[in-house]
């Protein structure tokens, strides 16, 4: 069976909303919800494919468009690699031109609407920001808070809370002083056992890899509603993460770091070739920066995760 090339577009308004489009009753997967865009034709780049999509379904001119994620999906009359752009700018105000019903939503709201399954990565890739803040180690509980608080106010949007030197109660004190200043302003990620879950009902969880490793043939731990993640170093952590059924991992070391010198890195091509084979969001971890997000962006990744790149102190 052939895989069909589609081109498809999360194109984001200023406020953050997102526009999706209700599939026709006659086609594939119809009268569920998309993202826009359409096949790549045997001529076309992904990129070229997608201003023409959008010209044509919505009537807009795309000015700006990055890389979000490519997914690949095998429906039982259909193979599919979705190749997503997030677009930030265009001319135009979208109007549907084939009659499909539009909709502008909060990425919060995507949840409500039912998609094909093979858009549920790019549900979870359109609600992620591309930086994934993990806190620092040795910080006393005061100057923690203070430098998550001023990470916040700076646009911090997803925090990871690593304090490996705390003991149980004192991170799980920690958590709790975290989830109030995250609520409602950035989505707070915990490490620890999965008996604590039921104490911390806002907060998403991130698995260890050796939690991976333990807990993936038992699936995912709780519904879709909250953030599951896992650390992840190779192939096979990876596809224990698709098999667990979490919304998104760290890849890493990508590059030699000091706090972890004896792990060999990944590099930027083995990343790359990871990543390809993977139908999750994934933040590079380890060595990367800032100033490395576009990179990140042209390997497939969602973006980068640390601490020294985000943390404000």
């Amino acid at each position: 069976m052939i895989r069909v090339q589609v081109a498809a577009a999360v194109i984001r308004r200023a406020d953050g909303r997102v526009l999706i489009a209700k599939r026709a009753a006659e086609q594939h997967q119809g009268g569920l919800w998309e993202f826009p865009g359409g096949k790549v034709e045997a001529s076309e780049t992904p990129r070229a494919a997608l201003i023409r999509e959008l010209r044509e379904e919505l009537a807009i001119e795309v000015t700006q468009a990055r890389p979000l994620i490519q997914v690949r999906h095998d429906y039982p009359d259909k193979q599919v690699l979705l190749d997503v752009w997030e677009v930030s700018a265009f001319n135009g105000e979208p109007r549907g031109v084939e009659g499909q019903p539009l909709a502008w939503v909060t990425p919060r709201e995507l949840t409500d609407h039912e998609f094909p399954a093979a858009n549920q990565p790019i549900v979870a890739a359109a609600r992620l920001a591309d930086h994934y803040l993990i806190t620092p180690e040795g910080l006393e509980t005061p100057a923690l808070l203070r430098g998550l608080q001023k990470a916040i106010a700076n646009g911090v949007k997803l925090v990871q809370l690593r304090a490996p030197s705390f003991y149980d109660p004192q991170y799980r004190d920690l958590a709790v002083d975290a989830a109030g200043l995250c609520a409602g302003k950035a989505q707070l990620m915990l490490k620890g056992p999965l008996e604590w879950l039921g104490d911390f009902p806002s907060a998403g969880w991130h698995l260890t890899s050796t939690q991976l490793r333990k807990l993936a043939a038992a699936g995912r731990p709780f519904p879709t509603a909250r953030w599951l993640a896992a650390s992840c170093h190779s192939a096979e952590e990876l596809a224990l993460a698709e098999q667990m059924g979490v919304d998104f991992v760290t890849l890493s070391p990508v590059q030699a770091t000091a706090t972890h010198p004896d792990a060999t890195p990944l590099g930027w091509e083995q990343a790359r070739g990871l990543i390809e084979g993977f139908n999750k969001p994934v933040f590079l971890l380890g060595g990367v920066r800032a100033a490395d997000m576009s990179r990140s962006w042209e390997i497939g990744a969602q973006g980068v995760a640390g601490i020294r790149a985000f943390w404000p102190d």
